[in-house]
């Protein structure tokens, strides 16, 4: 206990440094959130590696969709844009899902044989000619619709803050989806799978302009209660005065404010999660869940189905990184699809996971406040490292390609790092009990 004490001791000393002789505390504490969202999606990844041994390698298609329920939940409709082609594309999607339905039905009735191939290829065929019938004319509507600013169907218009569990329960959508078809698989092939279903959900979303506007990225108007707006701090004169007694700057001040809002509302989402999934951890379900993971062969032997435990799991942790995929946007401010890549949302969550310890709530906190917090901040110090390095250095090409690749310096960390642990400290700094 001391020894893991001592390891969050030293986290908490690393952002107090940054605050105080690094950067600044509105730099720092944009540095902690991110890393504290980040350590919500290393649990989510936890619960399925740590508990049940699932290789998923498509966290980046599941806080997509989590940041996809911001804009469908919290962006205002369109009304032009539902008159012109709305009901269409929900036509056209209710066809699609129709013909998949009435192929499995079909298939499932029908023996095996060249006419169950032939009726099958039919029904797919049909319906996707009738599917593209509705759904294409309706999508060239809506998008015609000023392409400059809207272009989309827009979202319900509610309170961002329930995008949030929103954004859980699309990315669990989507999980029981994918387990009912990629659980079956071997792992290697699982996170392959997993994989390429993240970058087709990605890739829809940049595509898919009637969604959530694509590329074009949709900027998002409200904020989580009760994060205040920044202008609206700067016009109070009740802060400005607090802000001068203080000896802050007033923009500065209001964006300290705002963060240190994200922080709690933060740190309540990942307190929750955390003593939820300890409860899970060490409850016969739990043990359950670990003794499956250890020997799938002698958990089936015992009467355990587990595919169908597999399937659950796998939708509890996708849960938890859609949940985290909201709260990034929703503290962004902005979507972007192409800021969803496998590099920032996949390989590095699962480097938190195996630097904090995997099998380990705890652990998986520890990884991502620490490697959350050297992802940021090597991006930052990095080019005046390698300056300093340089400096010395005559003009040439040797220098101006050192100078130019500072910006990698975070990946070189981050392979130092995890050969480090993995070296020393095979199983984590915090190991599974």
């Amino acid at each position: 206990m001391s020894k893991n004490l001592y390891l969050f001791a030293g986290v908490v000393a690393l952002f107090l440094f940054t605050g105080l002789v690094l950067t600044s505390w509105n730099q720092t504490l944009l540095i902690l959130n991110f890393a504290l969202v980040s350590s919500i999606m290393a649990l989510g990844v936890n619960i399925q590696w740590g508990y049940a041994g699932l290789f998923n390698t498509g966290v980046m298609g599941f806080a997509a969709l989590g940041g996809l329920a911001v804009v469908l939940v919290n962006s205002r409709p369109v009304p032009e844009a539902w008159s012109a082609g709305g009901f269409g594309i929900l036509a056209g999607l209710a066809l699609g899902a129709l013909t998949i339905a009435a192929t499995i039905f079909l298939r499932r009735r029908m023996g095996k044989g060249r006419a169950r191939s032939l009726a099958t290829v039919a029904l797919l065929v049909g319906g996707f000619f009738l599917f593209r019938a509705v759904f294409d004319p309706a999508v060239d509507a809506v998008e015609a619709i000023n392409p400059t600013i809207q272009g989309n169907l827009g979202g319900l218009g509610l309170p961002v803050l329930l995008a949030w569990p929103a954004g859980g329960l699309l990315a669990a959508l989507a999980a029981w989806g994918i387990g009912k078809t990629a659980l079956g698989l071997r792992s290697d092939y699982l996170a392959i799978a997993t994989l390429g279903i993240a970058e087709i959900i990605v890739a829809v979303m940049k595509n898919e302009d009637w969604l959530a506007r694509g590329v074009k990225m949709m900027d998002l108007k409200e904020r989580p209660w009760p994060v205040p707006y920044e202008v609206s701090l700067q016009q109070n004169p009740r802060f400005l005065e607090l802000a001068t007694n203080w000896g802050f700057d007033p923009v500065s001040a209001s964006s300290v404010v705002v963060k240190l809002c994200y922080m709690v509302m933060i740190l309540i989402v990942l307190g929750l999660l955390i003593w939820l999934s300890e409860r899970a951890l060490n409850s016969p379900w739990g043990r359950m869940m670990r003794a499956i993971r250890d020997n799938e062969d002698a958990a089936r032997a015992m009467g355990k189905d587990v595919t169908k435990k597999h399937l659950h799991i796998f939708i509890l942790g996708s849960a938890v990184i859609g949940i985290a995929g909201a709260m990034l946007t929703s503290m962004d401010g902005i979507l972007n699809p192409g800021t969803y890549q496998p590099l920032r949302f996949t390989f590095l969550i699962w480097v938190m996971v195996i630097v904090g310890g995997s099998g380990n709530n705890w652990g998986a906190l520890l990884g991502g406040l620490l490697v959350g917090w050297l992802w940021l901040i090597v991006e930052t110090l990095g080019p005046m490292v390698m300056g300093g390095i340089t400096a010395g250095m005559a003009p040439g090409p040797l220098k101006s390609h050192l100078v130019d690749s500072a910006q990698h310096m975070r990946l070189l960390t981050m392979g130092i790092i995890l050969l480090l642990v993995l070296r020393f400290s095979p199983r984590g700094l915090i190991p599974e009990k």
